[in-house]
């Protein structure tokens, strides 16, 4: 079982006491990330997540990765476009440690200059090496052709020019803006003692001060549209999709059984047509992402320049032979599962378990219980599948692709003679 408690300035703590594991995880979520970011600002979430690790007024960087290490811990950050989340994994016992840290970062981290022009260069490095990776970097120029001029068709870790802009000011706003305790969810599941993290939390955070910072959300204009870029690369990479739902969409469960019976595992139907029949792909699979009003269906495919348009035809071929005939009852069976399976074997993790505490909380304002997620699956039918397909996949469709240069390209740049 879990327990929620909310302090009076707002900040929500959540445990789950499992005493019959050696291990607990901690993150601190704060409801912040790049969709609330001005586009100067585009970047400073990933780039605020990368300093809190570089000193505090108690620690310094090396301080920092070595005290986890030294008891065999974990520690790492991650930033989203709706959430950046902070978390350690150690042995119960280090809980009272790893919670130390974690608050210092948040609380007491210097943003020293010097520091800061340091990490920009490696965040720099960063974005390069997400350049050169076409087949990550699809997925942000699909979100930009689908979403553009919104600040979730952006990527996250930002553009050079934006990085390179960003300074110890800037930072030190938007901590006070975005960090405030009624944005912070604080997150543990393990071999823990709730009402250690509720005093712990009380001791750090109690003190400060709700923040009065509006989360106004603007939804973003769908547009639909083909984009490409040319790679010396020898493979197209595609993503082909629509608007989805948001997180909260009554019918998310009937679009996630529809994701997996149409590309989400080996036994679905692009994979065994694309692949398995046709031979026409090494990657192939879909997705779907969900925000606070909006989403996004992906699909995508790695294949040769010859081979594009009759994937593409595949793909457009098997979407629309959804949307009039559905899945089949045992299609839909499996789906559900997979999915509950797959949900089921992930709580036996305890990062697991507390991601799930957190990310339940941030969308919903409460946990959503895993009984609650089963029953809702299990009642999913075959007629909700084909209404969330029709509603996804006959909406405008967006087509992104990354790969080799056209034989035009070439004939067009070379020398006469």
């Amino acid at each position: 079982m879990y327990r929620r408690d909310v302090l009076d300035n707002g900040i929500t703590v959540l445990s789950e006491a499992a005493p019959h594991v050696g291990s607990a995880s901690l993150g601190f979520w704060i409801h912040s990330g790049s969709r609330w970011e001005t586009e100067a600002e585009a970047g400073i979430s990933h780039c605020l997540e990368h300093m809190v690790f570089k000193g505090t007024e108690r620690r310094s960087a090396r301080d920092i990765a070595e005290q986890l290490d030294s008891v065999g811990g974990h520690l790492n950050a991650f930033t989203d476009k709706e959430a950046t989340c902070y978390y350690a994994r150690v042995l119960g016992e280090h809980l009272p440690l790893a919670f130390d840290v974690l608050s210092d970062m948040l609380l007491h981290s210097v943003f020293a200059p010097e520091e800061l022009e340091l990490e920009k260069n490696v965040i720099l490095e960063e974005i390069k090496q997400h350049e050169d990776d076409p087949e990550g970097l699809v997925h942000d120029l699909f979100a930009r052709e689908l979403w553009p001029d919104h600040p979730l068709g952006r990527p996250v870790i930002g553009s050079p020019e934006t990085v390179a802009a960003l300074t110890r000011d800037m930072l030190l706003r938007y901590t006070q803006d975005w960090y405030a305790p009624n944005r912070i969810v604080v997150a543990a599941a393990g071999n823990l003692h709730s009402d250690q993290i509720l005093e712990l939390v009380g001791i750090a955070f109690g003190e400060l001060k709700p923040g009065d910072q509006e989360s106004h959300l603007s939804p973003p204009v769908v547009a639909g549209g083909t984009v490409r870029q040319s790679r010396e690369i020898e493979q197209m990479n595609l993503c082909y999709g629509f608007a989805g739902l948001p997180q909260t969409s009554p019918r998310r469960y009937a679009l996630a059984c529809m994701d997996v019976a149409f590309g989400g595992g080996m036994s679905s139907r692009l994979f065994q047509e694309i692949r398995e029949k046709r031979g026409l792909a090494y990657s192939i699979g879909s997705y779907f992402m969900g925000y606070h009003d909006s989403g996004q269906y992906t699909i995508y495919a790695g294949t040769s320049p010859e081979t594009e348009e009759e994937v593409l035809a595949v793909l457009r071929e098997e979407a629309e032979r959804l949307c009039q005939d559905g899945l089949t009852a045992e299609e839909l069976r499996r789906a559900q599962n997979q999915i509950k399976g797959s949900m089921l074997m992930d709580l036996e993790s305890m990062s697991s378990r507390m991601s799930r505490l957190g990310k339940t909380e941030l969308y919903f304002g409460r946990v959503v219980d895993v009984d609650e997620v089963v029953a809702e699956i299990e009642a999913v039918t075959l007629d909700a599948v084909t209404a969330v397909a029709r509603q996804v996949l006959h909406g405008e469709a967006v087509l992104a692709a990354i790969g080799p240069p056209e034989e035009s390209e070439f004939e067009e740049s070379a020398p006469n003679g």
